[in-house]
């Protein structure tokens, strides 16, 4: 018995350096990805997700890249998290940085597009690709984003729901990156409806399970579950 317990301790051990270089690279490859996703947005014209709009409004008020912006608005919501308690991780401070660099580093080389046989392809394949890279990030388990922790913590402090808490956050920043100028149509409407279920998928398709446990689903009541929560 003290053998196999043994045996059992070793391969955990093992498991671990493993484990943390895999949430690693899924962690920094999401980020990039979720900031090339945006900027296909971006490029295809036909409306961003709802922080995206409030970023592109924001950008064209004062003239910094739509990535700076990024980066300037989740280092404010960061400080938000101050008086509601919450405490960020790895996952937080890189999602802050990031996103914004790969979005800009993409718009710098992916040109704008016309005609909706571009536009409409190009928006699909940016949604999607999105979905991937938000299941990828929030699986790697280094701590929920800026804004999605701002939700979580509302959530927690005020007892409001999930679903009207997060509601409430993206029209407000819908309405006001659309007066600021931000792009709003089909494209916004799509990925409303499109990024919980994608999310969801994605995130048990790149799971990854504790050293202790063979579960690899994120259980339901934790704040990665609430990020996708619809």
């Amino acid at each position: 018995m003290r053998r196999s317990s043994n045996a059992t301790t070793s391969r955990q051990g093992a498991q671990v350096p493993r484990q943390l270089t895999r949430r690693l690279s899924q962690l920094y490859i999401g980020l990039v990805l979720y900031g090339v996703s945006s900027a296909l947005l971006v490029r295809a014209g036909l409306g961003l997700e709802p922080w995206g709009v409030l970023h592109q409004g924001l950008a064209g008020k004062t003239g910094l890249t739509i990535g700076m912006v990024s980066i300037i608005v989740g280092a404010v919501v960061l400080l938000l998290w101050i008086p509601i308690k919450q405490r960020p991780g790895l996952g937080t401070v890189s999602n802050v940085v990031v996103i914004g660099i790969a979005m800009d580093g993409t718009l710098a080389v992916v040109p704008d597009v016309h005609g909706w046989a571009v536009q409409i392809p190009l928006m699909i394949v940016g949604i999607v690709l999105n979905g991937a890279a938000t299941g990828l990030y929030i699986a790697a388990r280094f701590g929920p984003g800026p804004r999605d922790g701002l939700m979580t913590g509302l959530n927690r402090v005020t007892g409001r729901s999930i679903r009207l808490v997060r509601t409430t956050l993206e029209v407000a920043v819908v309405a006001t990156g659309f007066a600021l100028g931000g792009s709003l149509g089909a494209g916004t409407v799509v990925y409303a409806l499109a990024i919980g279920p994608l999310a969801q998928f994605f995130l048990r398709v790149f799971a990854v399970p504790a050293p202790d446990a063979r579960s690899t689903v994120v259980a339901a009541g934790t704040p990665e579950a609430a990020i996708i929560a619809r």
